[in-house]
């Protein structure tokens, strides 16, 4: 007989309880449900349960509260927050907190089921924060509004994002925002404190594309009377957002691939290797 899993649900909100219950149990999960965070902590720490499906606001504990204290008594246990406040900031609040994912209600039930699924066959890839109080910092500085199903994907796009240093292209029509998306992907990051450094790709002269990223040394072509610092060593500890990447010449994308993955660049007109500590975040039509 295949070993059934279980699933601890926390939500005061009986008709979602309910209709919980019902979806799990046909999907082949046995269901614990609760109206309380105190109850689910309580059968986590007894051993129960394979995942946790918990609201955020619910009588007594916080669901994100919660979170931390589930992964100290059993770091394996994979938590999904679902909250009626579908914005930006809880999803990332419950990604920092170590939720594996997040849903808003109202939800598709069939998703959450497939959510799941998935959630049982994976490690937890969302960790907690190191810096909370940054992170309610960044929160205020959030500026990305929308309930649709498709903004609650990006929502959760961000939140598994705010805790690494992967390079991220982000692709769109023109006018859809990709720059106020780097740019929340920054706040939320690690690298909140450093600076963020937007460069269109697309409005810089073939010629001088080089230059403007890496800099140049006095001397190094005509014109070039003084040393001049590039964007990359201006947004060092923090961002670099090169927006029209597509609009990049072969020959300054082939310098590119090199910090990509040595970590380093030399000026031009220079011989000296210059180490970077940045993140690139792209942009393309």
């Amino acid at each position: 007989m295949a070993d059934i899993k279980t699933i601890l649900i926390a939500d005061d909100d009986q008709s979602i309880r309910t209709v919980l219950t019902q979806a799990l149990k046909r999907a082949g999960y046995a269901v614990n449900a609760t109206d309380n965070g105190a109850t689910l902590y309580q059968w986590v720490a007894e051993g129960q349960g394979d995942l946790v499906i918990t609201d955020v606001l619910m009588p007594g504990e916080n669901g994100l509260d919660l979170i931390p204290k589930i992964h100290h008594r059993r770091p394996e246990m994979k938590v999904i927050v679902m909250s009626a406040q579908n914005a930006l900031t809880t999803a990332v609040s419950a990604s920092e907190k170590g939720a594996m994912d997040f849903l808003p209600k109202p939800f598709d039930i069939d998703q959450l089921v497939d959510m799941v699924k998935n959630a049982l066959q994976q490690t937890r890839i969302l960790v907690r924060a190191d810096n909370s109080a940054g992170t309610t910092q960044a929160m205020n500085k959030s500026f990305i509004v929308g309930q649709s199903r498709a903004m609650q994907d990006i929502y959760r796009t961000i939140a598994r994002l705010t805790n690494t240093d992967l390079s991220v292209l982000i692709s769109g029509e023109s006018g859809t925002g990709k720059e106020i998306i780097a740019r929340a992907l920054h706040e939320f990051s690690r690298r909140r404190e450093g600076p963020f450094v937007a460069i269109n790709m697309a409005a810089i002269p073939r010629e001088l594309i080089e230059s403007e990223l890496f800099g140049h040394e006095r001397g190094a072509f005509t014109g070039a009377v003084q040393k001049v610092v590039g964007r990359f060593e201006q947004a060092a500890g923090g961002t670099l957002f090169l927006d029209e990447i597509g609009d990049m010449p072969m020959e300054a994308q082939t310098r590119l691939l090199r910090v990509l993955q040595e970590g380093e660049f030399t000026l031009v007109g220079g011989r000296k290797t210059v180490k970077t500590n940045v993140r690139i975040i792209c942009a393309t039509n």
